[in-house]
């Protein structure tokens, strides 16, 4: 009885998070609590699984709301302006040199883990680009995604946090390993991008476009600062030399992460709007974004709590196991890993995460794999096509952006990405990370 309610319960999380109606953090605190009342747990028990829960996930929240603020913060002054407008003005007409800078924009925008900043900050300046050229825009929205689905391993993107989330540990300590799959993912997009690059060179030997791009102007997105400025006497590489610390800070666990984004931010604050009003209305410009995301991962513990207090993802493992085939669930993180992509376009990130992903983890714990190894696979598969599917309110956000569409978008991108996707996972198995 209790895996068939666990399963009735995801299955209804999933539906839920896919419809028009019910926001994520309704569907993950209402749902799970219903289910454990139909299996008859009481409220006292339910409130016990809610406690254990949360206090899991409560530091990742708190990393979340002050990642989120502190590389807003470190956006607004325009730390990265400087590099973009360097690129841009170096690719100017060449097409190969502008499709492998699309890649390098994309990548280092992205590092504030936020899928709609990326492409506020990158279509706007790239988009007249590609269309003066005759460039197919639908390569650009590719290269970002891409690049920034790469990218978005990093523990205060949302992925890696729900990660952590589900294996209740730190999202540092699933990242470091996914370094080299990071800076191996950035290169070979490069290598992708050239290779693109010189078949938009090819194509426009044949078709020249009626005006070719004399000089790149300042095509990216002016700032939205508080009052109109921050403190400009601040030069930028002190808060670079700020963001490399809060950064390298992450790989020595001296101090919590999301203690480490405290400080990193409070830092920021002062000495880039050194009056107590401006303070108050940064952390307010950028708390909608960062609370969002905390809701979510509190919600998420309450999910987690109920699943695991009430015994129903053991029951729900133990009944698949008697399923599936057994040369089949050794490697069912895999299959699930090499689905990433396909999966993606159906289910919501944490409909996955949180539904389908601790179900494998447990099925596949009893036959040996390490959780994390498991988890590894199946983060990478899926996680390169997170600005593909429908399902992402940034892609929406990209198609606005650029005046496209999304059937387009996903018959253009899909088979590549879910190539690249498969390629990570096979380094994955060469460096010896899983």
């Amino acid at each position: 009885m209790l895996s068939i309610i666990g399963i009735v319960m995801l299955v209804s999380i999933v539906a839920l998070m896919m419809s028009r109606y019910f926001s994520p953090f309704v569907v993950l605190c209402t749902i799970p609590i219903i289910a454990a009342l139909l299996a008859g747990f009481d409220f006292a028990q339910i409130t016990d699984y809610y406690k254990a829960g949360v206090a899991k996930v409560f530091e990742i929240a708190v990393m979340f709301i002050f990642a989120i603020i502190f590389f807003g913060i470190l956006n607004d002054i325009g730390l990265f302006d400087p590099m973009i407008s360097k690129i841009l003005q170096l690719t100017k007409s060449n097409r190969i040199a502008i499709t492998c800078g699309t890649v390098v924009i994309a990548a280092v925008v992205h590092l504030d883990g936020s899928g709609a900043a990326t492409f506020l900050i990158t279509i706007p300046a790239l988009l007249p680009l590609y269309r003066r050229l005759n460039m197919n825009p639908y390569l650009l929205l590719m290269l970002i995604g891409i690049s920034a689905s790469i990218v978005n391993l990093i523990p205060w993107a949302g992925p890696t946090g729900r990660a952590a989330i589900v294996l209740g540990m730190q999202p540092t300590d699933i990242w470091k390993p996914l370094i080299p799959i990071q800076l191996i993912g950035v290169f070979l997009m490069i290598v992708v991008a050239y290779i693109f690059g010189l078949r938009e060179q090819r194509r426009a030997a044949q078709n020249p476009p009626l005006h070719e791009a004399h000089g790149v102007g300042e095509q990216i997105r002016q700032k939205e600062r508080i009052h109109g400025t921050g403190n400009t006497k601040i030069p930028l590489w002190i808060n670079l030399l700020l963001a490399i610390l809060v950064i390298s800070s992450l790989f020595f666990d001296a101090l919590p992460s999301s203690l480490v984004f405290m400080i990193g931010t409070s830092i920021a604050l002062v000495i880039n709007y050194p009056a107590k009003k401006m303070q108050l209305e940064v952390i307010q410009k950028h708390a909608p974004g960062s609370l969002l995301m905390a809701i979510i991962i509190v919600a998420a513990g309450v999910l987690l709590g109920v699943l695991n207090g009430t015994g129903m993802l053991e029951a729900m493992s133990h009944d698949l196991l008697k399923i599936l085939p057994d040369a089949s669930i050794p490697y069912l993180h895999v299959i699930i890993g090499f689905l990433g992509l396909p999966l993606e376009l159906i289910l919501s990130t944490d409909a996955t995460y949180f539904a389908l992903f601790p179900v494998i983890l447990e099925v596949t714990t009893h036959y040996g794999v390490d959780p994390l190894s498991a988890m590894h696979v199946m983060m990478v598969g899926n996680i390169v096509g997170t600005f593909v599917s429908p399902l992402s309110p940034a892609v929406w956000l990209a198609l606005g952006l650029s005046g496209l569409d999304l059937g387009k978008h996903i018959r253009y991108s899909f088979f590549y990405t879910w190539a690249f996707s498969l390629i990570l996972i096979a380094f994955l198995y060469i460096l010896q990370i899983v």
